[in-house]
């Protein structure tokens, strides 16, 4: 059966490596903080100037001071550091963050992200979305494989306004894990979720990739 939106979060963060400086998007990829592997050190990123994330406070230990970029309560660590926002998007811009997770409501087969706005509706703002996929090593998306709607996400071009123009490296859906090597490169189907088969994916999917 499709993954959940904890287990998509845990595929993500299998990708996570020690020593990783990481920055999540607001949605599923928040989820990551919960899943970091046992024994490794990564430190969370957040826009808004924080370095060190701990995972979500359980109820009743929320500090409402306390929050990430997408104004979640969060925890600290003994090894947070606090600072201001144009610190932390020098971090970003600077090429210092090696990973970053980020929803999506749209890739296309060549890498371009639309996960900001949809036209006529109301939004808060870009956020720190344009600045990670241009100044982060790493960009994973994680998102539902078909909208509300049951439209495909992961098309042959994006419709929606674009936050990046072939930046993605890694897609990870409620259904599969697609890959590619690097931005001259075709998506790859490399893994499925339990019970998901190949013409599964093939049939929600409209973006080309290889199998």
């Amino acid at each position: 059966m499709p993954w959940d939106r904890n287990q998509m979060a845990a595929r993500a963060a299998q990708e996570l490596r020690d020593g990783y400086y990481v920055n999540l998007g607001i949605g599923i990829p928040t989820l990551v903080a919960n899943n970091i592997p046992a024994g490794m050190t990564v430190t969370l990123q957040s826009e808004n100037g924080m370095l060190g994330i701990g995972p979500f406070p359980f109820e009743g230990e929320e500090d409402a001071d306390l929050i990430n970029a997408g104004k979640q309560t969060i925890s600290e660590l003994p090894s947070s550091v606090y600072f201001s926002s144009a610190d932390s998007f020098a971090m970003i811009r600077g090429g210092h963050i090696d990973l970053t997770v980020l929803g999506a409501m749209e890739v296309a087969e060549n890498g371009d992200i639309a996960n900001w706005m949809i036209p006529g509706k109301m939004i808060k703002g870009m956020g720190g979305a344009m600045d990670l996929v241009a100044g982060v090593k790493q960009i994973i998306v994680v998102m539902e494989h078909s909208s509300k709607h049951g439209e495909p996400k992961f098309i042959p071009d994006c419709t929606l306004p674009l936050t990046g123009k072939n930046v993605v490296d890694m897609i990870v859906t409620d259904l599969c894990v697609f890959r590619r090597a690097d931005h001259n490169s075709r998506f790859t189907l490399i893994e499925l979720a339990p019970g998901v088969t190949a013409d599964e994916v093939a049939a929600k999917t409209t973006a080309r990739y290889d199998s």
